[in-house]
Order: C-alpha cells, then sequence, then structure tokens
C-alpha cells in the first residue's frame, strides 16, 4: 500500500484561504522589482498566491491588493492581464 502523499497548501493572499498549491496561481517580485505571473511556481523570487478564481482577482484589482503585498505598484495593464490569465485557467479546469 502506498503512504498517503502530502498535499503543499498555500494561502491566498486576497481572501487568506488555504487552498492546495495546484489550485493557486503565484505572483513573484524579482530583485529589479519586476511582478510577473509564475505558472510554473518556480521563477526566483517573492511569491504571493492567488486564488485562480475571476472575482477574487477583480476585488484585488479593485483594492490594489497585490500592491500592498508585494510592496510596489502595479498599473492597470498588469491585473488585466492576471484577470485573463485566471479566467482562461478556471475555464480549463471546468472542462
Amino acid at each position: 500500500m502506498m503512504p498517503k502523499r502530502k498535499i503543499p497548501m498555500r494561502k491566498c493572499v486576497i481572501s487568506n484561504e488555504m487552498k492546495p498549491k495546484k489550485e493557486m496561481l503565484r505572483i513573484v517580485i524579482n530583485k529589479e522589482n519586476q511582478v510577473s505571473i509564475d505558472p510554473s511556481g518556480k521563477l526566483p523570487g517573492r511569491g504571493a498566491y492567488v486564488s485562480i478564481e475571476p472575482e477574487i482577482v477583480q476585488s484585488a484589482w479593485k483594492k490594489h491588493v497585490l500592491d500592498k503585498v508585494l510592496g510596489t505598484t502595479l498599473d492597470d495593464a498588469f491585473y488585466q492581464e492576471l484577470l485573463d490569465y485566471v479566467t482562461h485557467q478556471k475555464a480549463r479546469m471546468s472542462l
């Protein structure tokens, strides 16, 4: 019998709920203060996890939560890119 594998959990910086790492999206800020979406979860830098839920991303956009968490100023283009990515991933998950 195979031992049960531990599922790594991460906390969403917006909703504060714990979810499996696979159900989260990592946003990373590197040493040059460039913020990017990290689907692989392996980019170097400080990461923040966000639930793959379009409505959560929209609330983060309104309140600029990621700006505070990452300690930088993000423009609307980044939030739009994040929203498009999350919406696409959510659609793929429901297939």
